[in-house]
């Protein structure tokens, strides 16, 4: 039976022993690898290189980390950092996000005509996404399918929490405009 460790023990692990810090990978590179890909980096190739990237600067700067701080929001900044990074050394805009991605989304229905239906929401949601500007893209990700609050929000981006209160809004009604 494994037992999950706190990302404080896994930290004083990590900087007490070197061979601990596999430790944090294995718990975040899934993670991780999941928002690089929502935020459009599709590639695999790619998707491996940032991780890998967001890992070496993580663990030069792991005495830097603070650990009053929660340790998922300075390590998703890090990655967030990367991905910006990486999208301009690459100069090109996030690919779309296939859609099969999200099939536990679909609710399971008898009636295909139901299923339809919700599959081409789910579609247009998707484009609909791709169709914002970054930093929109960004905050609804963030909260939707990373499930971060404003703060850890805040955290990551490095914005007030009414600026993200904001930015969501916004992109929400950006969104709205998009799909309708």
């Amino acid at each position: 039976m494994s037992e999950i460790i706190s990302d404080t023990i896994l930290i004083e692990n990590a900087r007490k022993d070197s061979n601990a810090y596999g430790a944090v990978i294995n718990k975040y590179a899934p993670i991780l690898g999941r928002y690089l890909y929502r935020l459009g980096c599709t590639n695999i190739q790619d998707r491996e290189d940032v991780l890998q990237e967001i890992f070496i600067k993580v663990y030069i700067n792991l005495n830097e980390y603070d650990t009053d701080l929660p340790f998922s929001s300075w390590i998703y900044r890090i990655a967030h950092n990367e991905a910006i990074s990486f999208f301009r050394k690459k100069n090109v805009r996030p690919q779309t996000i296939p859609v099969d991605e999200y099939e536990d989304l679909v609710p399971s229905t008898e009636n295909r005509y139901e299923l339809y239906d919700v599959q081409i929401s789910k579609e247009r949601l998707l484009a609909g996404l791709n169709q914002l500007d970054e930093k929109y893209r960004e905050v609804l990700v963030l909260q939707y399918f990373e499930e971060k609050n404003y703060e850890e929000i805040s955290d990551i981006l490095k914005k007030p929490p009414n600026t993200v209160a904001t930015l969501i809004r916004r992109a929400k009604e950006k969104l709205r405009v998009i799909l309708c």
